[in-house]
């Protein structure tokens, strides 16, 4: 058989429901403190262009158009044709979330600048995490029951080892996971901020687990 011409080949459309996995390269290209806002806002919102995106995070349009192209050559982000105009360029988010296949591995990296990217993406992290939790205490009483109801904010303390540790939080990623397709996702670029017709709305559920001194 013939070989297929380069220019011929088509690239499979990216799984937009897939995790992207982070490795030292593309870690440092995202771990930057608006590049990761405005990942997320793709991921959470749906497709939106560099102005609409600068008003809702307060920054200029010239910053988030600089850095969405940023996250574009890293393979983070990718034009929607179905949605941009000669006039308007619009973004949308290539997978549905990042991680990391070994923590381990990046912080005990012999490049100072992977450990730092890690530590800048951790703390963003972490700063995005705070920030939708008040986000949530400060306008809770503005949601209907029973969505005012569900809203969990728990702390457990448990003595485990290494191993016990790595299960847990394995069995509650597995429990997340089981309940993502209970209910059918919105059409794509459309994520309702209040309840749905059918009831439903989006929900973010963290999960913190790390080891403590106690002294």
């Amino acid at each position: 058989m013939p070989d297929t011409p380069a220019d011929d080949v088509r690239r499979p459309e990216p799984d937009r429901r897939t995790v992207r996995r982070l490795d030292p390269r593309s870690l440092r290209g995202l771990a930057h403190p608006l590049r990761m806002r405005l990942l997320s806002a793709l991921q959470e919102s749906g497709p939106a262009t560099a102005s609409g995106l600068a008003d809702r995070l307060g920054e200029s349009s010239g910053a988030t158009s600089y850095h969405l192209r940023q996250l574009a050559s890293y393979g983070f982000v990718e034009d929607d044709p179905d949605r941009g105009t000669g006039r308007e360029r619009w973004w949308k988010a290539v997978h549905r979330g990042t991680g990391f296949d070994d923590t381990d591995a990046f912080m005990a990296h012999p490049n100072p600048a992977v450990r730092g990217a890690l530590t800048t993406y951790m703390h963003e992290l972490a700063a995005e995490h705070a920030e939708q939790l008040d986000t949530w205490l400060g306008t809770a009483h503005e949601w209907r029951e029973p969505w005012r109801s569900v809203g969990e904010l728990s702390g457990f303390s448990l003595r485990l080892t290494p191993e016990l540790a790595l299960e847990l939080a394995t069995r509650v990623h597995e429990l997340i996971e089981a309940y993502r397709d209970r209910v059918p996702e919105p059409p794509a670029g459309e994520h309702p901020r209040s309840p749905a017709p059918d009831g439903s709305a989006a929900v973010r559920v963290h999960f913190h687990a790390f080891p403590r001194r106690i002294d």
